[in-house]
């Protein structure tokens, strides 16, 4: 559990205080009542007192102080609910860079790897498409709970052409678009884009990105490779050149930003592989927070008329 306002907590050292100054009072009075009446003759003279009961009231009042110092402190607690009906589409970058060995074995194969692992951390109920994108984007599976559909999409890729980021998310997006929304009682749609480079060519990702937030759709981005990966490129003319393909992590940072999703940045096939499978636990879930004032000023209330009952029914008097 946390507090909104922890702050307001500090009322509840009163509580002692208070208990404290009841007890002296108490013991005030039963001092001046003994200086004035013998012990013999208290029975006679003295009022009948209700006992231990007398003091119900202000244990009432003092446990309704309590609770409302405690709703002013806001306690709240989170939790993950099941979304139903959700849905991700995984979008990998197969254009020519994607061929680098900085990765093991190559960025594209890690990827693939990676990708079966996800599948199997994802709850069942949740759909997952996969489609791929180099300077044109294609939807290998729509989004489906059928795991077979998808691991049969997850082969033959060949590394090849140019990258079209922008192109890739508007075609996500025509996929997802009968689960966006983000609302209560509607579908819950997200993208996880994994790409090792800035774009080259179609939309800009990053207008893509915005028309992603509109229709609350997060994108997650990974940007995969190391500052020194390189590709062999064949010439015309048949000779051969090494071309270095650093990845562009900024450019899938600023893309998941947009669009209000989280950007990963990976090295490696086990980092990419741990951050497949805690991207794929999560999916299917959302936070769910329960604030607890109202109830506990509800509470206070009730205690403060069970107070006044009781003190009506003993002393004739609500205080």
């Amino acid at each position: 559990m946390t507090f909104g306002a922890p702050v307001a907590l500090v009322g509840l050292a009163a509580i002692p205080l208070l208990v404290a100054w009841y007890a002296g009072r108490q013991r005030g009075r039963a001092s001046a009542a003994a200086a004035f009446v013998s012990a013999p003759l208290a029975a006679s003279v003295a009022p009948r007192r209700p006992g231990w009961r007398r003091h119900l009231p202000p244990a009432f009042l003092l446990a309704a102080v309590a609770a409302l110092i405690l709703g002013l402190a806001d306690p709240r607690t989170t939790h993950a609910q099941a979304v139903r009906n959700s849905a991700i589409m995984l979008a990998c970058d197969v254009s020519g860079s994607m061929g680098a060995r900085d990765v093991s074995p190559t960025r594209l194969r890690a990827v693939q790897l990676a990708a079966l692992r996800f599948l199997a951390a994802v709850p069942a109920r949740v759909s997952v498409g996969v489609m791929t994108f180099d300077q044109v984007p294609t939807v290998l599976a729509q989004p489906t709970t059928d795991r077979a559909a998808d691991r049969r999409a997850l082969r033959g890729w060949k590394p090849h052409g140019g990258t079209a980021i922008g192109s890739a998310i508007d075609t996500a997006l025509s996929s997802l678009a009968r689960y966006a929304g983000g609302r209560a009682g509607h579908p819950a749609a997200s993208l996880l884009l994994l790409s090792d480079g800035g774009s080259t060519s179609g939309v800009d990702p990053i207008t893509a990105a915005r028309t992603a937030a509109a229709r609350h759709i997060p994108i997650d981005t990974v940007a995969l490779g190391t500052p020194t990966g390189t590709i062999v490129v064949h010439g015309a003319s048949g000779r051969t050149s090494t071309v270095r393909v650093p990845p562009q992590p900024q450019a899938l940072a600023a893309i998941a930003r947009a669009s209000g999703g989280r950007t990963y940045r990976v090295t490696d096939a086990a980092h990419l592989d741990a951050i497949y499978r805690r991207l794929g636990a999560k999916l299917g879930h959302r936070t769910v927070t329960h604030t607890y004032e109202a109830g506990l000023a509800g509470v206070a209330l009730a205690l403060l008329v069970l107070g006044g009952a009781v003190s009506l029914r003993l002393f004739g008097r609500l205080i």
